[in-house]
């Protein structure tokens, strides 16, 4: 085995990949080349690192350095500096990491993580399975083939307190146990990897930096239930994961980690995947198995439960891509280490995408009961431009606003549902005093109008009235009783919608009524948006005493709303004014002002 003096690790995730990393790649191996340095120094195509507001990454072992915001140009120093002088490019290195050797593992954004489930992400190449099986892969698959019973398997998995990552927490060794005691001459293993959430990426992540831990999975998973067969459900505009999915099945099949008498026992477990069209519904557990039947993606009623009618009406159990990554670890280190991972009800770590007005956006991984606060502040790096922080959204357009009055409670299934939110698949978006709560709780419900599949009237009708409430209010048209309306529909929704999905649907609208009822009075009886972002209720004004007269602002008024002469005070005509902004953009004095 040939040993390599340097090793570069460069993301080839989504994220990267968009800002031209493969470029990057190609250029760090013609300048290998030509260097002559082929046999000194290995470049490995990884998944994502997780610090995606600083992609495209580069990092160089031994020395641990990572290099961040790297354009093709700055490969030629990178190899002429580092590779061939020994030098580290200062310039380039992360502004997250600190110390004397500026190295990945003392960047600040990894310090409070805890990486389980993003375990090899960053630090193997996906495509390649001998990488996976150096860091351990397939050790738990052959463990518990040659070791265990499946009794023994699901007595681990329900001992470690794992619960389900994609949505209401459900425990995953009791819904493994429910499947295993099905009667049932075929039963059904499928992963979840369709991922609507807006701002969710973490499931993509996972599939694209280390896909065999999720075929583990399945494998082990099918062996405690006494199946032979599995599919992963993934949304086709993942087009990366979906290939080295494919790879990664290939050469599973071809190591004989797929297939049949897997590790030479009786044991056969064969996989597919299915590619969705991109249908938020699907995420649904029965939607997302009725699409891999080949018919429409509509949920059904429930019970019967999946594991005892799932997937052509056989026992199935089905979990996301998160959940799945656990599982090979939790198999080698045991229930009781998973256990001393996160809090007494919720054990382990959650992998959160951050997103929003935050500094460090990207991928996080923390033990349960971490507070927002250390989120957003000591991994998050805080809020741009010296803003304060208003509020969180989590749980996507299943979930609610947690405010800044909650920032030090601990992050875990209970604690979110008590404040109105909600786990969900792991999506964090974070909002500053820019935001409309109004606004915010208007963008998530529409998302669901349009993606509803309109099987119940409550979703399909009852959504979009809310929808159009709320579109009334932000347009300076609401009235009294409005919230009122909100509140009842709400309830009615929650009660009577046939999926959860539906029933949550409502959640970002009652969160913020909870805890932003005064920005909704506001914009009913005042006709005023606090945050300044309705542009229906906004009103722009030039300040005299600092207008110097220099036309900026009306030369790009595309409805000449605004007048005045040369080196005099301008102003704004308010029934001409459309309030596009342009203007307040232009102004170099800092003479408008919107509100």
């Amino acid at each position: 085995m040939h040993i390599y003096r340097s090793h570069v690790l460069v993301c080839a995730g989504t994220g990267c990949t968009s800002s031209k990393s493969l470029e990057i790649i190609d250029r760090l191996e013609k300048g290998i080349i030509k260097n002559k340095l082929e046999h000194d120094i290995q470049i490995v195509k990884t998944g994502c690192f997780g610090l995606c507001a600083e992609g495209p990454i580069i990092v160089v072992y031994p020395e641990g350095a990572m290099y961040s915001h790297v354009s093709v140009n700055d490969v030629d120093e990178i190899v002429n500096e580092h590779f061939v002088k020994g030098r580290i490019v200062k310039r380039l290195l992360s502004g997250s990491t600190e110390g004397e050797n500026n190295s990945y593992e003392t960047a600040d954004f990894f310090k409070k993580q805890k990486r389980i489930a993003l375990r090899n992400c960053g630090v193997i190449n996906p495509e390649v399975i001998e990488e996976y099986i150096a860091y351990d892969g397939y050790q738990a698959l052959g463990k518990v083939l040659t070791e265990m019973t499946p009794e023994q398997v699901l007595d681990v998995v329900i001992d470690s307190g794992l619960r389900g990552r994609g949505g209401a927490g459900f425990p995953t060794g009791k819904k493994w146990l429910f499947a295993a005691k099905a009667a049932g001459d075929k039963k059904y293993v499928c992963c979840n990897a369709d991922e609507g959430d807006p701002g969710a990426f973490m499931d993509r992540s996972v599939l694209e930096g280390d896909p065999h831990s999720v075929i583990e999975a399945m494998a082990i998973a099918a062996y405690a239930i006494g199946s032979d067969q599995g599919f992963i459900y993934v949304r086709a505009e993942y087009p990366i994961a979906v290939k080295r999915l494919y790879i990664a099945i290939d050469q599973a099949k071809k190591l004989g980690m797929l297939g049949d008498h897997i590790f030479g026992t009786d044991f056969s477990f064969n996989l597919e995947l299915r590619l969705g069209a991109g249908a938020f519904v699907c995420g649904e557990e029965t939607a997302l198995m009725t699409s891999i039947e080949g018919k429409r993606g509509e949920p059904r009623p429930r019970p019967p439960f999946p594991a005892n009618q799932g997937l052509f009406k056989k026992p199935t159990i089905l979990n996301n891509v998160e959940t799945l990554a656990n599982i090979p670890v939790i198999i080698n280190k045991g229930a009781d280490w998973f256990r001393a991972i996160g809090t007494k009800n919720s054990p382990g770590t959650k992998v959160f995408a951050v997103g929003g007005k935050i500094n460090n956006t990207g991928l996080v991984e923390i033990p349960m009961g971490t507070t927002l606060r250390e989120v957003l502040y000591d991994i998050g790096g805080g809020i741009p431009n010296g803003k304060k922080f208003k509020a969180a959204q989590t749980g996507g357009p299943s979930g609610g606003c947690i405010p800044a009055e909650h920032l030090d409670v601990p992050i875990e299934y209970e604690t979110l549902i008590e404040l109105g939110s909600m786990m969900g698949s792991g999506g964090l978006i974070v909002m500053d005093e820019d935001n409309c709560m109004v606004d915010i709780a208007k963008f998530f419900l529409e998302f669901t109008v349009d993606e509803s599949c309109g099987k119940c009237p409550p979703c399909r009708i009852g959504t979009k009235r809310m929808y159009e409430i709320l579109d009334r209010i932000t347009k300076g048209k609401g009235e009294v009783g409005d919230i009122e309306k909100l509140e009842e529909l709400a309830e009615t929704i929650q009660s009577a919608a046939l999926c959860g999905l539906g029933k949550t649907s409502s959640n970002p609208v009652l969160s913020t009524l909870r805890y932003f009822r005064h920005e909704y009075e506001a914009h009913i009886i005042d006709k005023k948006c606090p945050a300044g972002v309705c542009k229906e209720l906004l009103d722009y004004m030039i300040i005299a005493d600092k207008c110097k007269g220099c036309t900026k602002c009306s030369k790009v008024c595309p409805s000449g709303a605004i007048s005045g002469k040369i080196k005099e005070p301008h102003i704004i005509d308010q029934s001409k004014c459309i309030k596009c902004g342009a203007c307040l953009d232009a102004c170099p004095f800092v003479a408008i002002i919107k509100k």
